[in-house]
């Protein structure tokens, strides 16, 4: 009996120190997960500050950069119950500058209208063979635009394209009469955005090889659109705060106010 009591002591510390020894280990994973670059850039920002969005694009462009043009991207936490539909956000801009990046289009259309939205640049036109093709699996493309008489073609894809936030849509301007037009817009840097689950956005705004000015009014226009869809049943203040990020770099929050800097 002594000798089994003696034994259950000695596997507690045991235990406790494996416990200690993995606890450590994770520590490790999460502390140098960061790379050098990384933690350089990060090192360059003001926690406590909100940057007006000429300083904010510099410092951004200024930080250590990797081997690739990074994506600028603009995060914007908005004042709404995400759990409430009416008070849901989605919708499309055309931002001053472009975002820097080819944007490959699809259209459902027939006759005339596809015929425009090829010449438009949509690099895949059809109706229900392309819907086919799509449900198959073939996904290569950014965004999807269809005519309103293509949605019994259309409708029976929101499973597949709902969740990767490509499934055409009249408030996101991809539900459209005039295919060919929307073409052309999105493949010029129109983007789509939507309220997340947590009541954000995300859209892209441009490149790391732009220049500030190009960055702040791509950050200026898709905020100052933002501003003008507030839901009548959101309360308070609608447009909380906002930062900027690249692709593998850490986040700067900006000053909104009006005298931040046109964002």
């Amino acid at each position: 009996m002594a000798e089994e009591k003696t034994e259950s002591a000695s596997a507690a510390p045991n235990e406790a120190a494996k416990v200690e020894k993995e606890t450590k280990k994770r520590w490790r994973r999460g502390r140098y997960s960061e790379s050098k670059r990384y933690r350089r850039a990060k090192n360059m920002i003001d926690r406590t500050r909100r940057y007006p969005a000429a300083e904010a694009f510099e410092l951004l462009k200024n930080m250590p950069a990797p081997k690739f043009d990074e994506t600028v991207e603009l995060a914007v936490r908005l004042g709404i119950d995400p759990k409430k539909t009416d008070q849901l956000v989605r919708g499309a801009v055309s931002l001053p500058h472009g975002i820097g990046k080819e944007v490959r289009v699809i259209a459902f259309a027939e006759g005339a209208k596809a015929e425009e939205a090829k010449a438009a640049g949509a690099i895949e036109v059809g109706s229900e063979d392309l819907a086919k093709k799509i449900q198959d699996g073939w996904l290569d493309f950014d965004v999807a635009i269809a005519a309103p008489d293509m949605m019994k073609y259309v409708g029976r894809l929101g499973r597949i394209l709902g969740p990767q936030g490509k499934m055409p849509s009249p408030k996101a301007g991809t539900v459209t009469p005039d295919v060919a037009k929307a073409v052309s817009e999105f493949r010029a840097g129109k983007v789509e955005f939507r309220t997340d689950s947590g009541a954000n956005v995300h859209v892209p705004i441009g490149k790391r090889s732009f220049s500030v000015a190009q960055l702040a009014e791509n950050a200026q226009a898709f905020v100052s659109h933002l501003r003008g869809l507030k839901p009548a049943q959101a309360k308070g203040q609608f447009v909380v705060k906002a930062a900027v990020t690249t692709t593998m770099g850490p986040g700067i929050f900006l000053d909104l106010s009006e005298g931040g800097g046109n964002a």
